[in-house]
């Protein structure tokens, strides 16, 4: 099969925040719906990093925020979606993870095109203090995958 390249830097970036959730996907298929949903690290005081469905949760959650803070940016009006669910079991939330993914593609499909000088002159406060321009905040994104899935492949050690 023939690799499609997306056009420019945005495309660039999208193909391979699209990799890391391929990636942190096949990953979590390998495990059972019992350790997916299974209480791994007991001693974490953030609820986001107890199981591997909950790390999904937030990976999922984050996604969507990432996307957001680009639309209030570039004056498009995000779109908050549920977080109020539960992801019973990997096949579920390799749904909702290409569902965040397609969300983070429509917002970024009019700024293929923008210039290096949108971008840098575009900085983005995000609530956790850091100010990123729109190239590194999709950078961000990409590791923040990557890191979880680094995560999710630790705990499988441990179950």
């Amino acid at each position: 099969m023939t690799q499609v390249y997306r056009y420019g830097f945005i495309g660039a970036l999208l193909d391979e925040y699209e990799r890391a959730i391929a990636n942190y996907q096949q990953v979590i298929l390998t495990l059972t719906d019992e350790q997916f949903n299974a209480i791994v690290d007991t001693q974490t005081a953030d609820p986001d990093c107890v199981s591997v469905e909950t790390i999904t949760r937030h990976v999922i959650n984050a996604g969507y925020g990432y996307a957001n803070y680009i639309r209030r940016q570039y004056d498009d009006e995000p779109v908050e979606h549920n977080r109020n669910y539960t992801l019973p079991d990997a096949i579920t939330a390799c749904i909702l993870l290409n569902k965040m993914f397609q969300f983070n593609v429509q917002t970024l499909q009019n700024k293929m095109d923008i210039t290096d000088d949108v971008v840098l002159n575009n900085i983005i406060h995000v609530t956790w203090g850091q100010k990123y321009d729109m190239e590194q905040l999709l950078e961000h994104a990409i590791v923040h995958v990557l890191r979880h899935r680094r995560q999710v492949e630790k705990f499988k050690t441990l179950m």
